[in-house]
């Protein structure tokens, strides 16, 4: 078993940090999806640690991101809602009538915040960075390499594969484009990247950053993996209507996205290409892997693409799905480690948690605490959770502030000030208020909250002073109906089997 704090006799462990974008908790075979096939990602799984109840620090990016960079909660380090999102008055610009103007939120990563890799880096470790960033600029001189990495391929300040989608040409100014790769997936080439790092410096103890652009939207696949998963489909049976009506916009009740499920494969088959990497190097069992999500899985708005089922909402939204994601930490430093955790825990737990698992003393004050004691099959003492978002989500969420202890989960509204009590021991998908039942324990945990709040200045959103109720009220009801016919001809469309979404296959196809 790994001893805490003292010297390695052995040299230094490595660090592979896997995150795959707006990836949902039920999206992986190894989280009990019968329709996605993962199963280079499950390795990871069966290998290690999965935690059951593991958070993202956001139900967006941006703010999530720098939370597991940072080790903090998104109010102390000030980016709570994805970078480039409108605010204030300019929110008006966006024509969705809502109650609130959103609050400002900070727009790269601070500078004066210690990042992970550069407490790796200033401990003799290289560390590399691939993927998507979308914590600044290079203008702001905010990318990965002002913040601790050394290498950098693929990070800048976009949050999607919005220049040259997920098939070579890239079109990314920190990736290069070769001839030769033409029509190779965006995720095989960030893992080519990573693999050839590791195999640049496998005397050298080092920390990667595998930040995949996908699944985020545009969700794009091959023609061979789309019909693969559209017969799948079929032969699960398909539902009359994919989706259901949320507050806002419709939400997918059925993991059938045949385009999903092959932009999910392809990155399943990169991250066993990096596992495979370290096997053939001998570097497996000196080698901890960490694989997450940046938030939860994408059920309305952007592509639609999944749904959470049983749990409620998706990307944006302040419900479980909105921020549980696929969590595993593989650590074979750790004998006999715990093979299941269903402590809650959030992203900001992992700073804390890689540097004792390297014998790096933490130089800085973290929100999140070590989960080495539960990999260890020991426990950790009960804590508050912690959540903040003064805006209102592209997917369909509400500004909200959430509290989190024990089962017992609370989240309260901005807009009318009111709040809602579920106990996700017994009500997973939080479809009981119980604050009427429990006004006690709601109160407690509102005391608790608000207090949270004010210590880390929280920005509360305000009121629009132009607000018209029956306006929003008209707008909506037009905007469900509208969106609800755009997305299921749409996914009529994916699950024909004539669907052609263009010519090559969004450069797929090499002539």
């Amino acid at each position: 078993m790994l001893v805490i704090g003292c010297e390695y006799s052995q040299p230094k462990p490595n660090f592979l940090f896997i995150v795959v974008d707006d990836l949902g908790y039920k999206d992986l075979s190894s989280t009990g999806s019968t329709f996605y096939e993962t199963p280079n990602i499950d390795r990871i799984a069966e290998g290690g640690t999965i935690f059951t109840q593991g958070h993202a620090n956001a139900s967006v990016c941006s703010p999530s991101r720098a939370s597991l960079l940072t080790g903090v909660y998104p109010t102390v380090h000030g980016i709570t809602d994805w970078i480039g999102a409108k605010y204030g008055t300019v929110w008006r610009k966006v024509e969705r009538k809502t109650q609130l103007l959103p609050s400002d939120y900070v727009k790269h990563l601070p500078f004066e915040m210690i990042t992970l890799p550069e407490v790796f880096k200033a401990h003799d470790y290289k560390t590399f960075f691939a993927g998507k960033w979308h914590l600044g600029s290079k203008e702001e001189k905010s990318l990965p390499t002002d913040h601790g990495f050394d290498i950098n391929k693929g990070g800048y300040f976009r949050g999607g594969p919005y220049s040259g989608g997920y098939f070579s040409p890239f079109n990314n100014p920190f990736l290069e484009d070769y001839e030769e790769e033409k029509g190779m997936t965006l995720s095989m080439k960030l893992a080519l990247e990573t693999a050839n790092f590791i195999e640049q410096n496998p005397n050298v103890p080092f920390f990667a950053y595998l930040s995949f652009y996908a699944v985020h939207a545009p969700i794009q696949t091959t023609q061979e993996r789309w019909l693969k998963y559209q017969k799948k489909a079929v032969s699960q049976g398909l539902l009359e209507e994919g989706f259901a009506i949320e507050k806002r916009l419709p939400i997918r009740i059925k993991q059938d996205n045949p385009v999903y499920a092959g932009l999910l494969e392809q990155t399943d088959e990169a991250v066993g290409h990096v596992l495979n990497t370290l096997e053939n190097l001998g570097l497996e069992e000196n080698t901890v892997v960490v694989f997450v999500s940046d938030n939860g899985g994408v059920s309305a708005g952007d592509d639609y693409a999944t749904s959470n089922l049983p749990l409620r909402g998706g990307k944006g939204y302040q419900w479980e799905a909105g921020t549980r994601i696929p969590f595993f930490i593989k650590a074979p430093q750790i004998a006999n480690a715990n093979k299941q955790v269903a402590t809650p825990v959030t992203g900001a737990d992992l700073f804390p948690t890689l540097l004792e698992l390297a014998g790096i003393e933490n130089p800085v004050q973290v929100d999140g605490k070590s989960l080495v004691p539960l990999l260890q099959n020991q426990s950790l003492e009960e804590r508050s959770l912690f959540w903040h978002y003064p805006h209102y989500g592209n997917q369909g969420g509400d500004p909200s502030a959430i509290i989190r202890k024990g089962d017992w989960k609370l989240i309260h509204y901005f807009e009318n000030n009111k709040s809602e009590l579920y106990h996700l021991g017994k009500d997973m998908g939080e479809t009981t208020d119980l604050y009427d039942e429990n006004p006690a324990v709601g109160e407690t945990l509102k005391t608790e909250l608000v207090e949270w709040l004010r210590e880390t200045n929280a920005k509360i959103p305000e009121r629009d002073p132009l607000h018209n109720e029956a306006e929003e009220n008209d707008w909506l009801q037009k905007h469900k109906l509208k969106m609800k016919l755009r997305v299921e001809a749409r996914r009529a469309n994916q699950l024909d089997p004539n669907y052609l979404p263009n010519s090559d296959w969004w450069g797929s196809t090499i002539d």
